[in-house]
């Protein structure tokens, strides 16, 4: 059931992961009705309103006669489907079909029910309009992208259907349904939205998320693994400077290390006095990586609830109003600061690959291999997470920095949040990667502490890792393990041991 305004983080994130069947609540259509019913009181009358029958953008000056007013929206959509590079995937357009329907239903758009009706039929029927990733700007809304979401509506463009790409108006058939004609205004709601920045940075955001909980478990077993202390992780040290998020990741290690018999081993007559920071650093970088998460979950939440049109229609006072919701300003810097976030996961990640490695520091055997020389070991693994943790840094440069004036500068500054949200993702995917080598190398280094044991916890992933790939002994093809373990990850079996600080499993988000 979507009901606009109000739809939570937890259901985004699981709308985004599998396919289930939506409706409407109906308590939505006495506004809908009403928004429609002020735009056709407008056309009516014939005083000049934008979208509703002048041109858009620089050409709001232009009237336009009432018998063409249909033929205007039918342009619009066309004329704005200029999108190119590959098609966002299935997912994120499920996504933005639940993010339009909820947004129009909120009845500040002035479409017809007919139109909701048909976006929630083309989802229930698993017609997937094929969408280019990239050619918008962030204002005004996701023109190009959306344009192509609403060519299937009319029966045009091409969309995904049982996994066959089609022209738009055979999946139609194919899947029973039928094209719709536009009325006044409603091209331009459709067209107008944040609604592909929102969904790609959601998506971001959540994989971010699993980022995140998976470089806990991993960091943790990397301090039993280089024979590190838990003492860092002492509650004390928190609780006097005060960041809640550091207080909560603390927690988590403490958690994860408790009852250990490698950390037992060595608490007494060690002569390191303190362990390096991407050890005992965990929790405030960790920490303040959380609170960025947080803060962009609560920014996403409000933007996917939002009425992000425009213009928007005021039906209690037969008002339309011209503004700029469209603007993904919020929506880019949410993206940005994620990108931060989540490029440090995978850095501080790549360090402790680093320590592990090197048996000056880790007391483990050269790059975590019985017999180094004859064996590289992790050594060129290692490699692998240095390139992409530096691929990462060229990609966290803020994309919400950047304007370019469009529209013959009637546009003339604009967010840039569709590519913060795309660049987001690919941060997110090599930061995966990276902490799978480490779940890896840190599950080597645990076995060369037999026959003691990790934790209770770490030793239940050290299990789920060594059914996935098997010790490294000696040199092998070592690619394929990496993907088993980014498998892992991505199917959330590390999640629950985060669970209880993320924000899309918490309440208020």
């Amino acid at each position: 059931m979507i009901r606009p305004g109000q739809l939570s983080l937890d259901e985004l994130r699981a709308l985004a992961n599998r396919f289930e069947r939506v409706e409407l609540d109906p308590s939505c259509w006495p506004a809908i009705d009403a928004s429609s019913q002020t735009v056709q009181e407008i056309v009516k009358k014939g005083d000049p309103a934008y979208g509703i029958n002048t041109g858009f953008g620089k050409l709001a000056k232009v009237q336009i006669p009432n018998d063409q007013l249909s033929q205007l929206q039918l342009n619009l959509v066309r004329s704005h489907a200029v999108g190119v590079g590959e098609l966002l995937d299935t997912d994120t357009v499920r996504l933005i079909l639940v993010l339009k329907i909820a947004s129009l239903a909120r009845g500040y758009s002035g479409v017809r029910r007919e139109v909701i009706e048909a976006l929630i039929n083309l989802h229930n029927a698993e017609v997937w309009p094929c969408i280019p990733c990239q050619g918008s700007v962030g204002a005004s809304g996701d023109l190009a992208p959306l344009a192509h979401l609403v060519l299937p509506l009319l029966g045009e463009g091409e969309a995904l259907y049982h996994g066959e790409r089609l022209p738009a108006s055979q999946a139609l058939r194919k899947a029973g349904l039928a094209p719709i004609s536009l009325g006044p205004k409603e091209g331009l709601a459709l067209l107008n939205g944040t609604q592909v920045s929102t969904a790609i940075a959601l998506k971001g955001l959540f994989l971010t998320e699993q980022a995140f909980a998976a470089a806990v478990v991993s960091g943790a077993m990397s301090v039993d693994a280089a024979k590190g202390s838990d003492e860092p992780f002492d509650s004390r040290i928190h609780e006097v400077r005060g960041h809640q998020t550091q207080v909560q990741v603390a927690r988590l290690y403490r958690e994860l290390l408790q009852g250990s018999e490698i950390r037992e081993s060595h608490r007494d007559g060690d002569d390191r006095v303190q362990d390096p920071y991407s050890l005992r650093c965990q929790p405030q970088v960790m920490g303040a990586c959380l609170e960025i998460i947080q803060n962009a979950a609560r920014t996403l939440t409000i933007e996917a609830n939002a009425v992000s049109d425009n213009p928007l229609v005021f039906s209690d006072t037969t008002e339309v109003l011209s503004g700029g919701n469209f603007h993904a300003e919020p929506v880019a810097f949410a993206a940005d600061t994620l990108a931060l976030a989540c490029a440090e996961i995978g850095s501080l990640a790549e360090r402790r690959i680093a320590l592990l490695i090197d048996s000056a520091i880790s007391g483990l055997p050269a790059f975590l291999v019985a017999k180094p020389g004859l064996n590289s070991g992790f050594m060129i693994a290692h490699v692998t997470a240095a390139a992409l943790v530096s691929e990462n840094k060229t990609l966290c440069h803020p994309a919400s920095v950047d304007s370019i004036p469009t529209s013959a500068n009637q546009e003339d500054h604009v967010s840039m949040a569709t590519f913060a949200a795309r660049k987001l993702a690919a941060i997110a995917q090599n930061v995966r990667h990276v902490i799978a080598i480490e779940l890896l190398a840190s599950a080597q280094g645990i076995e060369f502490h037999r026959p003691l044991r990790s934790s209770n916890s770490l030793e239940r992933v050290h299990l789920l890792i060594r059914e996935r790939a098997a010790s490294y002994d000696e040199d092998r093809f070592f690619g394929g393990d990496f993907a088993a373990i980014e498998k892992l990850i991505h199917e959330d079996h590390l999640t629950p041991y985060s669970q209880a600080i993320l924000p899309s499993f918490q309440e208020g988000y």
